[in-house]
């Protein structure tokens, strides 16, 4: 039985992807909770914001792959 072989040029545009939308979801998640003042810049809870949101972020990523072909 092969082996199956992966792309890297692939696997790192599917990296960088989900960067952008970790970071672009963290955003806009951190936006309107910075704006209303729920908490400020830097604080513990803007780390927390985007902590959880890159967390959910690698287990979307992780499950979505084993579903495509790269």
């Amino acid at each position: 039985m092969e082996e199956k072989k992966s792309n890297p040029i692939k696997v790192f545009l599917y990296i960088s992807v989900w960067v952008i939308i970790w970071g672009t979801l963290g955003s806009l998640i951190d936006y309107p909770l910075y704006t209303n003042k729920i908490y400020l810049e830097g604080s513990l809870y803007q780390y927390l914001t985007f902590a959880i949101t890159a967390i959910l972020s690698v287990i979307c990523a992780k499950f979505i792959f084993k579903k495509i072909d790269l």
